[in-house]
């Protein structure tokens, strides 16, 4: 996974006032949830962030490990949560989650589709049903994309998450869910019916 360097600084306003004035500073409130815990749950620091800084992690296809420093604090982590605005579509808050070197984690990670599919040579269409699988493993061994070879899928096929697997990763995606398919389009239908009336 690539890494992303981010500075922030700690909060000190807090509440639904004090977050909506830093928003329109181009600020944006964070939180993040390490190790320390109060009754069972892990208890979040609140930060803060310049949007300018964050944007390009963002609004990207790129899954990233954060290199967080906070006023000297280092932390490691990966985005948990974005909250958007539910109308402007601009960033509202973000969870972060810390991570360390021993530790698994859960993250989606996106697919990509590698070969001209066998279904695809013979008239159909390839559909892509879900972007990003999620896997569970150290975060040193996850990879920045998922690569699934679709050579052999032909004409009416799929693939699903049961029928993948890859080297030291464990699959937090439904095995059930389709990740991608052949679909017959007018064309391939035509040309099936031609080559039946012709035998």
């Amino acid at each position: 996974m690539k890494e992303f360097a981010l500075n922030g600084q700690k909060r000190e306003a807090l509440g639904k006032k004090a977050s909506k004035l830093l928003r329109k500073e181009g600020v944006i409130p964070c939180n993040i949830y390490g190790e320390n815990k109060a009754d069972g749950k892990p208890v979040a620091e609140q930060f803060t962030v310049l949007m300018s800084d964050l944007r390009k992690a963002i609004y990207s296809p790129e899954v990233y490990v954060f290199n967080l420093n906070i006023e000297g604090e280092a932390h490691k982590a990966i985005i948990k949560e974005i909250q958007f605005h539910p109308v402007k579509d601009t960033v509202m808050h973000v969870d972060f989650y810390e991570i360390n070197d021993t530790k698994d984690i859960t993250i989606g990670i996106p697919v990509k589709l590698n070969g001209l599919a066998q279904g695809v040579r013979d008239g159909g269409k390839l559909n892509l049903s879900i972007r990003k699988i999620n896997v569970t493993a150290p975060y040193q061994s996850i990879p920045e994309v998922l690569n699934i070879d679709v050579t052999n899928l032909e004409l009416g096929k799929s693939i699903k998450v049961r029928d993948l697997s890859f080297e030291g990763l464990v699959l937090s995606t439904p095995a059930d869910v389709v990740v991608c398919s052949v679909k017959a389009t007018r064309a391939s239908r035509s040309a099936a019916a031609t080559e039946s009336t012709a035998e």
